[in-house]
């Protein structure tokens, strides 16, 4: 079975847990373990938070777009801003680098997501904005979701 959600909210901070609980409320249907729902709620915050933060540079202007897809055990999350972009996508992947030192970021979101999704791929382009898709077997339930 095929199920898709997408969902489109202004890029401000209050929004990310919104986002994080709508994603995770619609990927429970495949009956993750509650190890792989955390992981799941802890990169839509860091895409969302990223979007906010760097696409929009936290000026509450814009909206982030999610779609989720589940299909055969796999989820499939897009985040995507139309915000500034990423200069360079490889600097922006070491972990503790960040363009944000005064807002205390850790610069390690590319690399908790990549940890905890099995397909991490980025879109940009400077001046257009940025999507990210991340891809996530539930193993265990992969023959309930076919």
């Amino acid at each position: 079975m095929k199920n898709e959600m997408s969902l489109s909210f202004s890029a401000v901070s209050e929004n990310e847990s919104f986002a994080r609980v709508t994603v995770a409320a619609f990927v429970a249907q495949l009956d993750p373990t509650l190890d792989e729902l955390t992981e799941i709620k802890t990169v839509v915050s860091e895409a969302v938070t990223n979007c906010i933060i760097h696409g929009y540079e936290n000026s509450g202007k814009g909206l982030v777009k999610i779609t989720a897809q589940l299909e055969d055990g796999t989820v499939r999350l897009s985040v995507h801003d139309d915000g500034v972009g990423i200069k360079d996508v490889e600097q922006a992947k070491q972990p503790l680098f960040t363009t944000k030192p005064e807002l205390e970021r850790s610069g390690m979101g590319f690399t908790i997501m990549e940890n905890f999704m099995d397909h991490v791929a980025v879109e940009t382009e400077e001046g257009k904005g940025t999507t990210l898709i991340m891809t996530k077997e539930i193993i265990h339930n992969k023959a309930v979701c076919k």
